[in-house]
């Protein structure tokens, strides 16, 4: 198995994309081909004092930064590390690709360069989202900020086989984001998707769910427009930063408090955690002709190994290929128009 990984991508560089890859390797039967400046990604594996066979590297004399506007950069950057990552996954030079770079550029690299998978008519990105109850998949994040029902029904329908696949949740159940748990409710989006996901026998569907019962881990798959589905995600990150942030300054106002944040620490910690997306990887870009993983722009080398480790477990479980033949059963999605 060959796992393409941007080495130029993400705010932290090369280094800690470099370490994770080696870490990877240690403990992963898989062959990870580095796409960067060579120069460079040699010098981070002499530093590891690196000496495996499973890295090897693939040059890309060019990087697409946060700075760049997607589409553009994606057209003009074609010896970019990920214009030439998103090739080797389309010709087949690779079995899955990973960066941490502009999300935007990848999404677009994905679509345009891998293509999306016969009968789909949106690709959506899917992060782990975590809850009181572990965790639950969010489709879409980002990806498509205007839908219509149909769109949200294929992604509840990719969303079902990564869940169960990827993340070993069985027969997962699917909620539809709402601002009301009843029949009916919501806009004109959302009652269409209703009527589909409630008809299909493909999927466990649970019905709406409000954005006040996410956090509890009602569902396993959170279906939404990327619209709503980007500020649930961003929401929660800043959320959980403030309450951190805050919960800090209580503990350090008083030698009181910081006697008692002493005592709490092992449960902060365990709790921080249960918050930590390094410990998840990436987040998928489902409904594209290949493995392609968004992994967070500010990941670590624990990430990037997760992220590594997430790819290989996508490969090994065949979902292109189980979610292609789900969508080739429905017969295309003209039955949802």
């Amino acid at each position: 198995m060959r796992i393409i990984v941007d080495a130029m991508g993400g705010d932290r560089g090369p280094e800690v994309t470099v370490k994770g890859c080696v870490d990877a390797s240690k403990e992963l039967d898989v062959e990870i081909i580095l796409v960067g400046k060579e120069e460079i990604i040699k010098k981070e594996l002499d530093k590891l004092e690196y000496n495996g066979r499973n890295i090897s590297i693939v040059n890309a004399d060019d990087v697409i930064t946060n700075e760049d506007k997607p589409v553009m950069a994606i057209r003009r950057k074609k010896n970019s590390s990920m214009v030439i990552g998103l090739k080797m996954v389309k010709d087949k030079e690779g079995d899955a690709f990973i960066s941490a770079g502009n999300t935007g550029a990848l999404l677009t690299g994905g679509l345009l360069i891998v293509g999306r998978i016969k009968g789909i008519e949106r690709a959506a990105l899917a992060p782990v989202y975590p809850t009181k109850k572990g965790i639950s998949l969010l489709v879409d994040a980002g990806a498509n900020a205007d839908c219509k029902p149909n769109y949200l029904y294929q992604f509840a329908l990719m969303g079902s086989i990564y869940a169960e696949k990827v993340l070993g949740k069985k027969n997962p159940k699917i909620g539809l984001v709402n601002i009301g748990i009843e029949e009916g409710k919501g806009n004109e989006l959302t009652k269409g998707a209703f009527e589909l996901l409630s008809k299909s026998s493909l999927i466990n569907f649970y019905g709406n769910v409000e954005a006040r019962d996410i956090p509890e881990g009602l569902v396993d798959v959170l279906v939404c427009d990327g619209f709503v589905g980007n500020v649930i995600l961003k929401l929660t990150e800043g959320l959980a930063f403030s309450i951190f942030s805050m919960l800090k300054e209580e503990f350090l106002r008083t030698p009181v408090t910081k006697f008692g944040a002493l005592l709490l620490k092992p449960g902060l910690k365990n709790f921080k955690n249960k918050l930590d997306y390094t410990e998840y990887g990436g987040a998928p870009l489902l409904g594209v002709r290949g493995g392609v993983i968004k992994a967070h722009g500010s990941s670590d080398a624990k990430a990037i190994k997760n992220a590594i480790k997430q790819a290989k477990t996508f490969v090994e479980k065949d979902v292109l290929k189980l979610i292609e033949e789900s969508i080739s059963d429905l017969g295309g999605n003209n039955d949802f128009e």
